[in-house]
């Protein structure tokens, strides 16, 4: 992200400051080798003067929208400002239904000026470069905010590396030719676009190891694809590649729907660990076998957004480059004003949207507390995700579950876990309507 140091940022911000107010951006003009972006971050965002103690949200996801609606509920006295780099929202959740045309692009899509609006906090479209955690300031693209409290919630990125693609040409290929669809917006599109020029042949998917986004979602997306060519009578085939030597969860039904509903349709291979792929030759090499495929969509192993690692927040034990926070508080260790929750947190919860929108709600009250003295006992997240094996009429299975603390072993587990694993159409509907309810939590 930054192409420079810390050091030398806030050097040359310094120098644009001092250099005076006048002309910030004229030595750029003149050719100086002083970059924009000293002249830009030097000076204050343009927004409306704080009133009341500010807290900064960064990532306008599942777990930034729901915090940001909720601080404003649990301590109204907060000034919130949501930044967020896109200009429109884009669920991640139940894409895999739009890929299968069981709901329209209008479903997933939403206004997040609708969400500032109705819930009496600021939106501001910009991109975080950088914290200063000592002065407490937010540097943007478009200037800088100060803090009371900083919140976190960039996400995730990808990592090729773990898959044995690092060449950057590479990874460019690979991103933009065969794009994993985990991070909402151009990749789903590109996915839909893929499914409907597909005319026969070997569609491959791939399930990462570690803790990736959304553990289900791509055995659901296999059984959608594979109803969308069951539909459309397309000569094809789904092969799924899994890194992980099972389906991960929801494993009886998933394999019930591959055996029962798209037999001959899904080759489903487990315990296949992506060594390489070879983009030209449309190869993906495994430890022990290659696979030819035709089309696809290959997720990689995911890790924290880039920016906890740019803020130097990386838990040095953390295999996903996760942010080392404490993990029944969130705050930064050794920094009670900032909080990085959502997926970019090192706790082995799933990272799923009901997961986030959960963990914001509880994080919201603990800063609310914060500011006020107090502190609170710790809530579990709670993990709900149905998934779609059958469509026309949309069918689904699904799981609800909450987390435990193991003293002992010192890492949270599942707790309380119920578990729908044959598929029905009322828990398809029940799928339309949780997700409905989501959307009306963070935007209205």
């Amino acid at each position: 992200m930054n192409k420079f140091s810390r050091r030398s940022f806030f050097k040359l911000s310094g120098i644009t400051a001092a250099a005076a107010a006048t002309t910030p951006l004229a030595a750029c003009a003149s050719g100086s080798d002083i970059p924009h972006a000293a002249g830009i971050t030097g000076k204050a965002a343009d927004l409306p003067k704080a009133k009341g103690p500010r807290v900064v949200v960064v990532g306008g996801g599942w777990s930034g929208l729901t915090m940001a609606k909720y601080l404003k509920k649990e301590h109204p006295d907060f000034d919130v400002v949501l930044i967020e780099k896109r200009g429109l929202f884009m669920s991640c959740p139940i894409t895999n239904l739009w890929l299968a045309d069981q709901v329209k692009l209008e479903f997933l899509d939403h206004s997040f000026l609708d969400a500032a609006k109705n819930n009496n906090y600021i939106f501001f479209n910009a991109t975080v470069i950088d914290v200063d955690r000592k002065s407490r300031k937010v540097y943007t693209e478009q200037g800088y905010l100060k803090y009371e409290y900083l919140v976190l919630a960039p996400g995730i990125d990808y990592n090729y590396s773990a898959i044995g693609v690092t060449d950057p040409v590479d990874v460019n290929t690979l991103k933009t030719n065969y794009p994993a669809g985990f991070m909402p917006g151009s990749e789903h599109l590109s996915i839909k676009n893929k499914l409907a020029e597909f005319e026969g042949g070997v569609f491959v998917l791939t399930v990462p190891q570690g803790n990736y986004r959304c553990l289900p979602a791509p055995y659901e997306r296999t059984c959608m694809v594979a109803a969308e060519f069951k539909k459309q009578k397309i000569k094809g085939k789904v092969l799924l590649l899994d890194g992980n030597p099972d389906i991960t969860i929801k494993k009886d039904g998933f394999h019930h729907a591959f055996d029962e509903l798209y037999k001959g349709i899904v080759e489903y291979q487990p315990g296949a660990i992506i060594k390489s792929v070879d983009v030209a030759g449309k190869t993906i090499k495994t430890e022990f076998d290659s696979y030819k495929f035709d089309d696809g969509a290959i997720y990689p192993r995911v890790r924290a957004s880039r920016l906890i690692e740019t803020l130097g927040l990386v838990k040095p034990d953390s295999p996903q480059f996760e942010a080392n926070i404490d993990p029944f508080k969130y705050n930064v260790i050794g920094d009670e004003h900032v909080y990085v929750t959502g997926d970019a947190r090192p706790m082995g919860f799933s990272k799923s949207g009901n997961t986030s929108n959960s963990e914001a709600h509880y994080v919201a009250k603990v800063i609310a507390a914060h500011a006020q003295g107090k502190e609170i006992p710790w809530e579990s997240p709670h993990t709900v995700c149905f998934s779609a094996v059958m469509i026309d009429p949309l069918e689904s299975i699904s799981v609800d579950a909450h987390y435990k603390y193991n003293e002992k072993e010192k890492h949270f587990g599942f707790y309380d876990v119920k578990m729908v694993q044959n598929w029905s159409a009322d828990r398809g509907q029940a799928n339309l309507e949780w997700a409905r309810g989501m959307y009306r939590d963070m935007f209205s």
